[in-house]
């Protein structure tokens, strides 16, 4: 199909999926639950953070990790005692384990007590047309504090030539505001025009049986040859996509 027939026919699927029961099946259910500007970044980071596997798995866990810090997030993140970090020990989701978990506490507390918040660092490191850079940056500040080595591996860094899928879908859902109750738009200090699609097998497929992407591996490369062809489609709101291409992946085999 040519441009303008492919832009119909990714449009029409945005509007089949860009809707509130979208959100009964996704990760994005988690910070759903809360009003709070605060309580709603940190569960969305969290819940993107493990959202690789099945997704119903993701989803109960991502709730595990809501009430083990009491449903309240961000006072658990800035208040927390050592003996409530112990008890996050138990905590599993695939490689991600207690001490991840506990890590990412401290990481979270970090970033909110000494630079002003998850969307402060992002805002601070944004290019005009990207968050790849601001990504890399983030995932520096974050672990500024004392860590294991192993917990890097589960905040991904795109100047290492990861195409960052979790990072990127946590951004759609901060920084796009899509007026149908699914991503949050909280953060307006950035632009939907700054993102970047969340890249994964799924959407990876996709895109190439499309037409919208050529290379091979799902990595940095891949996502800017992506973001390329959606931003000729839709350059304010190029992210918008994420949902047709996941749809037509996940929901209708395509």
């Amino acid at each position: 199909m040519n441009k303008d027939d492919l832009k119909t026919f990714l449009n029409q699927k945005v509007d089949q999926y860009n809707n509130p029961r979208f959100i009964t099946t996704d990760p994005i259910q988690v910070p759903h639950q809360f009003s709070k500007k605060e309580d709603i970044e940190i569960a969305a980071f969290l819940s993107a953070t493990i959202a690789w596997g099945n997704r119903k798995s993701i989803i109960k866990n991502a709730k595990r990790m809501m009430d083990f810090m009491g449903n309240s997030p961000y006072d658990f993140v800035l208040n927390h005692s050592e003996t409530d970090l112990e008890q996050l020990q138990p905590f599993v989701h695939r490689t991600f384990n207690g001490l991840d978990f506990q890590t990412f506490i401290k990481g979270l507390q970090h970033i909110y007590t000494n630079h002003e918040g998850l969307e402060h660092v992002f805002k601070t490191y944004a290019q005009v047309d990207s968050l790849q850079f601001a990504i890399h940056k983030f995932k520096q500040t974050f672990f500024q504090i004392e860590h294991q080595p192993r917990t890097q591996k589960h905040i991904s860094d795109p100047l290492k030539k990861s195409a960052a899928k979790r990072l990127n879908m946590f951004l759609r859902w901060m920084v796009r505001n899509d007026n149908s109750g699914v991503d949050f738009g909280l953060w307006k200090s950035l632009s939907p025009s700054q993102l970047s699609c969340p890249l994964d097998v799924h959407s990876g497929n996709v895109a190439r049986k499309l037409g919208l992407l050529k290379r091979k591996q799902n990595d940095a490369k891949a996502l800017q040859e992506l973001d390329n062809s959606l931003r000729k489609l839709d350059p304010k709101d190029p992210v918008k996509y994420d949902f047709a291409l996941f749809g037509l992946g996940v929901f209708e085999g395509f």
